[in-house]
């Protein structure tokens, strides 16, 4: 498997990067990512994937887009009001890019189906609103041992991390939230959202996603990056693996 010419110039910054090379971007190429919502922080996280040459997304989410959706998720304008999220993004991406084969998933995800779901994938990247989701979602990734980039965002704050609990001395995202049954709490309509705050995690999503097909730097497996926007201040937590957890413990 060779790039074409239009890839070659398409992604030529990608190349000229050490890290990256040729040899990266065909892991992108060759690679596939399920991302779990196509909302506030998947509407920048689909943006970049594609940009950035993934060969392969498949798109999760049963919502429609309201106007209200419009100060933040950006892959959407004032004509997709009222369509499926999924095709919204899928048309946005096709006019990126032809380099991109889209999926689309306009249903609810479940503990029942997300296996199905997610197989196949090289990296999960959740960004969902619902914590049972969410659980749903890292059980299944760990199950089958696919990276998660788990990413959450809330009025002037964020928190991203990256969880491949079923490597020694690596968390899970039990490892981080534990055994807690879905939780309460007020969504982006009740609280309200920075616009920006939304573009920063995503943007900071797909990265992490780049960087678990084709390595780079660092690996951030295992640590928990809090942003502030009110102050302005990021933290990077190191998360450790907890040996009683029920999901990925020894005990």
């Amino acid at each position: 498997m060779t790039l074409s010419a239009d890839e070659l110039a398409r992604y030529a910054r990608h190349i000229v990067l050490p890290e990256i090379g040729g040899t990266g971007q065909m892991r992108l190429r060759a690679g596939h990512v399920v991302v779990i919502g196509a909302g506030g922080i998947g509407s920048p996280a689909i943006q970049y994937l594609a940009a950035a040459g993934i060969g392969r997304l498949t798109l999760i989410d049963d919502d429609h887009v309201e106007p209200s959706n419009l100060q933040r998720q950006t892959i959407f304008t004032t004509a997709d009001a009222g369509r499926a999220k999924v095709e919204a993004a899928a048309d946005a991406v096709a006019r990126l890019t032809p380099h991109v084969t889209v999926a689309t998933r306009a249903l609810r995800l479940d503990h029942d189906n997300v296996a199905a779901l997610l197989e196949g994938a090289d990296v999960v990247l959740d960004g969902c609103d619902n914590f049972d989701t969410r659980l749903a979602v890292a059980d299944a990734a760990l199950t089958q041992r696919i990276p998660l980039v788990s990413a959450a965002v809330g009025r002037f704050e964020g928190q991203l991390g990256v969880f491949r609990g079923w490597e020694p001395g690596r968390p899970c995202y039990r490892c981080f939230v534990g055994d807690a049954p879905a939780r309460d709490g007020l969504t982006c309509a009740e609280e309200g959202v920075l616009g920006p705050v939304t573009g920063v995690l995503g943007s900071l999503a797909a990265l992490e996603v780049i960087r678990q097909i084709a390595p780079f730097g660092d690996d951030s497996a295992g640590r928990l990056v809090l942003l502030d926007f009110l102050s302005l201040r990021f933290r990077t937590l190191a998360l450790p693996k907890d040996p009683g957890c029920s999901a990925c413990g020894s005990g």
